[in-house]
């Protein structure tokens, strides 16, 4: 077995205009302060990294890992989920997420997706040269908004979304194939994989592609009342990536799942910082030593409470002491013997 790596911190809902979040020097520095080994990197976030040199040149990216290291953290992985998002987006949220692309596509649909698309790929890229296997990203969405419809959708519309969503991630999926990087899907709502069963259906139209792997985060699990723990023991050999992050469930007779249209605080189902929520994360951490995932926990901190440096810093901790340090033998190894085929087979009553 192999023993988790952690904890690690994603930096997305940190990244500011203020120190210390306001530069790649600083927030490492902050990040290995609050007690953190490895920092997941938003590869869309100027302030922290410019992705072209990272892809591109040696000096850049040793400097910039450098400072990292100096600081006293390590890059665990980079992450495009803003930009998988931009690779299938429906026409009504056309106007909701041009902001995440630059002016020149802003209004361009087909343009903006093929702006998020080499994105993507130059991430994939990056991480290849980095000597990173694995990277986070999201789906996109094509047929979300017909996932609880009336009328009922249209015979053959959810096939021909999914056909188009693999047709687009297939080029990208090829390309990690040639950088040799795992694509870890976050399965997540208003993403076109948001459930287990939808990840199959993806998966099935790329024809079991090696590359097309998840990101666990059992939160997103929570909220859909879906059962988290059988979810490792049926996806252990696509579970890549890790995040740790905490979840309740509170559904009461004014609201359940899809929370009323009301702001995170008052929603029945709330993201919650670490340890305030509902997750067993004991179990998940046992359950993932038991498949020898041997990749980083990391911290994705979000929380309708909770003041964000004090989740960052309890959250430190809460991995730490969560991640198993395996065990190199069986427990039981004191009161064996050596034992070869003859007595074996007596003991079998064989011969």
């Amino acid at each position: 077995m192999k023993t988790i790596k952690g904890p690690g911190l994603f930096l997305a809902q940190f990244a500011g205009d203020e120190a210390p979040f306001d530069s790649w020097d600083n927030i490492t520095r902050w990040a290995a302060d609050c007690g953190y080994e490895g920092v997941q990197v938003p590869a869309w976030d100027a302030r922290l990294v410019d992705l072209d040199k990272l892809a591109t040149s040696d000096t850049y990216r040793d400097e910039w890992v450098g400072t990292a290291r100096d600081n006293g953290v390590e890059v665990t992985d980079l992450s495009t989920h803003i930009l998988g998002q931009l690779v299938a987006v429906h026409p009504a949220y056309d106007a909701w997420v041009d902001g995440f692309a630059p002016p020149e596509v802003q209004g361009k649909p087909a343009a903006r997706q093929e702006w998020a698309t080499g994105q993507v790929k130059k991430a994939l890229t990056a991480s290849n040269k980095l000597g990173i296997g694995q990277h986070v990203t999201f789906s996109g969405g094509l047929v979300w908004p017909f996932v609880y419809p009336f009328p009922q959708r249209p015979q053959g519309l959810v096939d021909t979304a999914f056909d188009e969503l693999a047709a687009r991630w297939r080029p990208i999926l090829d390309h990690a194939e040639d950088c040799g990087v795992d694509v870890c899907y976050e399965i997540h709502p208003m993403e076109d994989l948001h459930d287990g069963v939808t990840f199959e259906m993806f998966l099935d139209r790329l024809d079991g592609h090696a590359r097309c792997n998840m990101l666990y985060d059992p939160s997103h699990y929570v909220l859909q009342c879906l059962d988290y723990l059988d979810n490792i023991d049926i996806y252990a050999e696509r579970i890549k990536m890790f995040h740790v992050k905490d979840a309740e469930f509170n559904p009461t007779g004014r609201q359940g799942v899809y929370g009323g249209y009301q702001p995170w605080v008052n929603r029945a189902g709330r993201f919650r910082s670490p340890g305030d929520g509902q997750v067993d994360f004991g179990a998940i951490f046992s359950k993932l030593a038991a498949i020898d995932f041997d990749g980083w926990a990391v911290v994705e901190w979000e929380c309708a409470l909770k003041h964000p440096e004090d989740g960052a810093r309890e959250g430190a901790q809460f991995v730490r002491d969560h991640i198993i340090r395996v065990t190199p033998h069986a427990f039981d190894d004191f009161a064996g013997g050596d034992i070869d085929d003859a007595t074996n087979r007596k003991m079998l009553g064989l011969d």
